[in-house]
């Protein structure tokens, strides 16, 4: 298994030029390794109990176990690890003297690096006012990783800057800047996982080891701590870039949870699906409007001044993807997983048309971000599709090629070229490819010369009201001892706390 489940770009000049990189000292990472072994003894002896379910089938499973004098269960430690906090001083040998390190803790095996080779290094740490983030969960057999790339469209170059390994499997990704404990603008990541518990990393930060901060938490009873959050896994993320502050995430619970970015929690929960939600996506400019896809077959445009307020438009299959036409945002479009494409006027109860654009499932859907009508599309059935969907009438396919990609799962416009795409697929061996569309004579001829419109979102409107507030009695299972909140009409103040260079 290799495969790109998901990506998403970081616009020029946001990425510090020198990411700071984390050195742990010899005590924190003792502190980490306790931790660790601690929560490890918690879950191996049942006391971590964050799902019901899980306790129950560990009670039904087995595992190679002796006792110790106490009559206490203890798993086999072939390696003994339960003596390495016992272990003192400088370690100079491993088990066979298979390693060896120097009284200075430095390995004698490491072959000291030309200065030529250390140059290099530096300039490609460095990241240019010029240069574009290209950030993407990668699955790897069993490991998951956000891997972010710096790409310069001037110069040709594409390389991975610093990678991070996730605990759990990429589902989806959003780029926010709100920062909660700093005024000052941020450079982070969201990402929805396999589990409830979505996490943001901080892209500034090279070799971290745990995310900034997370939204959500599992039940124990240990820490008598109960449930916040999503009850299952997390497949899609969305900031609201009008209102920093807010981002809401759909999840396979069926439910769509609105979270305050200042403290952490979910103030208001949208439970009218009937299967999982599987997009969301804010209005560019409408704050309190959101537009969800779910697994019901339809899509539904909520107003989230007032409880449970919404839209309904019955698609002809599942909602794969939900993207708002930014050139004109009273129209969005819908992909399902019967390979159609829906296009909706929101002043009307029906789609304008429907399109039939691939085989199978639409698994990605992006316009280009100053050049309107360009619109593309990618699916499973490995093809990567152009059409010109201007004046709002039924697209023209302009251009298509099957990649070598796999089946495609993904598919983002680069915040600043108008005709870069970012794609991934599940080919174990080219998983991922970067397309600059006015490569092809087709496309070029078409979009070259049409006027660029660049849209911009307007952060902390002050002439929006949004009301955000705990409509419902289960936003999480410790609602009655959480006051109700309202982030709508918000003023700006409430909002003020805020390895080589290679040719593509």
């Amino acid at each position: 298994m290799n495969f790109i489940p998901c990506v998403t770009w970081v616009k020029r000049g946001v990425a510090a030029a020198n990411p700071d990189k984390v050195q742990l000292t010899s005590q924190e990472l003792e502190q980490i390794i306790n931790q660790t072994q601690s929560d490890l003894r918690d879950i191996e002896n049942g006391t971590d109990d964050s799902d019901e379910e899980s306790t129950n089938s560990k009670k039904n499973g087995t595992k190679n176990e002796k006792i110790t004098g106490d009559g206490e269960a203890m798993e086999d430690d072939e390696y003994h690890f339960d003596k390495y906090d016992e272990e003192g001083g400088n370690i100079h040998c491993n088990i066979g003297g298979l390693a060896v390190i120097n009284e200075d803790g430095t390995d004698p095996y490491i072959t000291i690096p030309d200065s030529g080779d250390e140059d290099s290094e530096k300039e490609d740490d460095i990241i240019k006012p010029d240069d574009n983030l290209v950030v993407m969960g990668h699955v790897e057999g069993d490991a998951s990783i956000l891997e972010v790339f710096v790409y310069n469209e001037a110069e040709g170059s594409f390389y991975c800057h610093h990678d991070i390994l996730l605990p759990s499997f990429p589902l989806c990704l959003e780029w926010l800047n709100f920062d909660p404990s700093d005024a000052k603008p941020g450079n982070f990541c969201a990402i929805g996982n396999m589990t409830p518990i979505i996490e943001v990393w901080d892209l500034d930060l090279v070799d971290c080891l745990e995310p900034v901060f997370k939204l959500g938490s599992k039940p124990s009873k240990k820490r008598k701590q109960k449930r916040v959050g999503h009850r299952d896994a997390v497949l899609d993320v969305a900031w609201n870039c009008n209102y920093t502050h807010v981002l809401a995430s759909g999840s396979v619970d069926q439910t769509v949870l609105l979270w305050d970015l200042d403290n952490g929690t979910p103030v208001t929960k949208l439970n009218t699906f009937n299967e999982k939600v599987q997009a969301i996506k804010w209005h560019p400019s409408e704050a309190q409007h959101l537009l969800t896809g779910c697994g019901d077959k339809n899509a539904r445009l909520f107003d989230c001044r007032t409880e449970n307020n919404f839209k309904l438009w019955e698609c002809a299959g599942e909602v794969e993807r939900v993207l708002w036409n930014h050139f004109d945002p009273n129209y969005c479009f819908i992909s399902t997983d019967n390979g159609n494409i829906h296009y909706i006027d929101i002043r009307n109860e029906k789609p304008l048309w429907l399109l039939s654009a691939h085989e199978k499932e639409v698994t990605g859907l992006s316009l280009s971000t100053s050049c309107p009508g360009l619109l593309v599309s990618c699916s499973t059935d490995s093809y990567v599709k152009v059409w010109d969907a201007v004046d709002n009438k039924i697209p023209e396919l302009v251009w298509e090629t099957k990649t070598n990609l796999g089946a495609l799962q993904c598919l983002e416009t680069s915040p600043n070229s108008p005709f870069m795409f970012a794609a991934g697929g599940d080919n174990k061996s080219h998983n991922f490819k970067l397309f600059d569309l006015l490569e092809s004579t087709s496309v070029s001829e078409r979009f070259s010369n049409r006027p660029m419109k660049k849209i911009v979102c307007e952060e902390n409107p002050p002439e929006v009201d949004v009301k955000l507030q705990s409509n419902t009695a289960e936003v999480m299972d410790v609602t009655d001892e959480m006051n109700s909140m309202a982030l709508g009409s918000v003023s700006t103040n409430s909002l003020s706390k805020k390895k080589k260079r290679n040719k593509k």
